[in-house]
């Protein structure tokens, strides 16, 4: 009995080593296996940080319209009205000059139904007195020259009567010069007979015969120097008279010119009165079309804003939201400030719009799939709310191979994200950059072309 157990134990016991030693085996065993493992992912992981990484800057932003005409716009009415009747609804398409809304007067200025015809009698009266004007402008350059016409006979009279009593001032002077010369004559002949008659040469009738001479010699001179005053004084007259119808002239002519720039002035505001009526007339003609809102180009009438019948509306008050009918799409992204200065005026986009399914792998745009291309239009000058600058990018033109068009079904608003396409670098680097916040790698300098809006 004692054997028995003495083997029952041996052979426990050598059952257990077994276990032992088998434990031990696939203990080593895992461990190489895991190593194995370990040292081939690493090898895997160092070949991949090697593997090229194409570098792109990341933005989002709405689907826009590439030119300003093709955005959504709102429709204003030019004039202040009531709506009277709505032509559309909200969806429908519209050709550009459709009507969209009608509406009527609310200016107690334009309530006569008559206006026009009113204001066109008003400038027929105006035209009348325009006329009256230029008839009364016309009678007074007449007068004028009449006037003118007959000063100068006038003239030539009176400086005649002038020349004339010149010429008897020069006639009684020499006549008074003449008898001053009998007078001394006269004078020196009584003196000798004066001497004559004391020497008993002459008779006492001799002297009293010279004496009379020289009294009557006295008077004549006497009497031509009053005719040479009278002369002179007739001279006189002739000039004031000349004087005089000079005045005369030049008082009627001054009184017709004054009549002429009264008639002048006359024409002047009835000009200016015609042409304001003509021009209230011309406003009044464009008003009453302005009764009639129109569509300012073809397109979708997205939402009316005013609502009703018979509400009032302001001038240049908005009243409809229209969507243009066929606009050239593009989108609109936001990149951060520090990665703009990278983006050239060449780079490439690969967009994803929300809506269509896609998958896209940053580092390798080659094997995305859902995603559309796209080159940068413009770049804003200025940063927008939150420091992030704006991006226009447009469908690349031509499409590039094994890629598809922009779908049409784009609507401007929806979302859209997209990645700007820069130089491949190693994934290492990549991740070497993105760990340090790095901005990604220049490949060349932007060029010096406008990139604030279309380039040539």
């Amino acid at each position: 009995m004692g054997k028995l157990s003495h083997n029952s134990i041996h052979h426990h016991q050598m059952e257990a080593l077994a276990e032992r030693s088998q434990g031990e085996l696939i203990e080593v065993k895992g461990k190489r296996t895991l190593g194995r493992i370990i040292t081939f992912c690493l090898i895997v992981f160092i070949i991949i940080l090697f593997l090229p990484w194409r570098q792109t800057i990341p933005g989002r932003g709405t689907v826009t319209a590439l030119t300003p005409e093709d955005r959504p716009q709102t429709v204003q009415n030019q004039i202040g009205g009531r709506i009277e009747r709505w032509a559309v609804h909200e969806g429908q398409e519209v050709k550009k000059g459709d009507t969209l809304l009608v509406i009527s007067e609310t200016s107690q200025s334009y309530f006569d139904p008559e206006l026009p015809q009113r204001l066109d009698e008003q400038l027929e009266a105006k035209k009348g007195s325009e006329t009256a004007a230029i008839q009364k402008m016309e009678a007074t350059n007449a007068q004028i020259t009449a006037l003118t016409s007959g000063l100068r006979y006038q003239l030539s009279a009176a400086e005649n009567k002038v020349r004339q009593a010149e010429n008897y001032v020069e006639i009684d002077s020499a006549d008074l010069v003449a008898v001053q010369k009998f007078y001394e004559t006269s004078k020196a002949r009584l003196e000798r007979y004066e001497a004559g008659y004391k020497n008993g040469l002459f008779s006492l009738t001799d002297i009293e015969t010279r004496r009379l001479k020289l009294q009557e010699d006295n008077a004549k001179v006497i009497g031509q120097q009053n005719k040479l005053n009278n002369s002179k004084q007739g001279l006189l007259n002739a000039r004031i008279d000349l004087d005089n119808i000079r005045a005369k002239y030049q008082e009627s002519l001054a009184k017709a010119q004054s009549d002429l720039s009264s008639a002048l002035s006359s024409r002047a505001s009835v000009r200016g009165e015609i042409a304001k009526l003509r021009n209230d007339i011309s406003n009044i003609t464009i008003r009453r079309g302005l009764y009639i809102v129109r569509a300012p180009q073809s397109g979708f009438v997205v939402k009316t804003l005013k609502a009703g019948i018979g509400e009032n509306i302001k001038e240049g008050e908005s009243i409809v939201t229209l969507q243009p009918l066929s606009p050239q799409v593009a989108a609109e992204l936001y990149v951060d400030a520090m990665d703009v200065p990278l983006i050239l005026d060449t780079s490439d986009v690969r967009l994803q719009f929300e809506g269509w399914p896609s998958v896209q792998f940053s580092g390798w745009p080659s094997v995305a799939v859902g995603t559309f291309a796209g080159k940068v239009w413009a770049i804003d000058r200025v940063s927008s709310n939150g420091g992030k600058y704006r991006l226009l990018i447009k469908p690349a033109n031509p499409v590039p191979e094994n890629d598809e068009p922009w779908p049409v079904q784009l609507r401007q608003g929806s979302g859209v994200y997209g990645r700007i396409i820069l130089r491949s670098v190693p994934l290492w680097y990549e991740i070497w950059r993105q760990l340090n916040g790095f901005p990604p790698s220049l490949e060349k300098e932007p060029s010096e072309k406008a990139t604030d809006g279309k380039k040539g």
